[in-house]
């Protein structure tokens, strides 16, 4: 079943259950969804990767505006903001554990044969592919640092 139709059938659930909070998330998603078939000329509609593309950016953005939110003491915005990104994550994958990310990086960087700073952008490479939607792009990068960097 592709992520649209399923955010579908979780609309019409939450309408039914009258979850004002739960159907603003699926919502912003679907919308995310429409806007992107409809930019490209997808007539197939998207792939499972460009779907998990469009929830990893939805998930990014709301961790940005909660950030935002907080700083500027808006815990008002930043609460509905955290409550969509709560809906966001659950048709994402689900993350590593920092553990299991360090194991992951360990393996690529015997991989790739890097020593030092000067091979991150190797296994980044590498890391961002493989690790695509189980594991955040600032994690990785912070852990692959301190992986290469003695």
């Amino acid at each position: 079943m592709s992520l649209k139709t399923n955010i579908e059938k979780e609309i019409k659930q939450a309408m039914l259950a009258k979850d004002k909070d739960r159907l603003r998330g699926l919502r912003a998603i679907k919308s995310m969804i429409m806007l992107e078939e409809t930019k490209g000329g997808n007539e197939n509609g998207l792939s499972e990767a460009e779907e998990l593309q469009i929830l990893i950016k939805a998930a990014k953005q709301r961790k940005d505006s909660i950030e935002i939110f907080e700083k500027q003491d808006r815990k008002d915005l930043a609460e509905v903001e955290a409550t969509e990104l709560e809906v966001i994550n659950e048709f994402l994958p689900k993350q590593l554990s920092d553990e299991e990310l360090t194991v992951e990086l360990e393996a690529i960087i015997s991989q790739t044969g890097a020593s030092g700073p000067k091979d991150m952008g190797k296994v980044m490479g590498m890391a961002t592919k493989k690790l695509a939607g189980i594991a955040d792009g600032k994690a990785i990068s912070q852990k692959v640092k301190a992986l290469l960097n003695p």
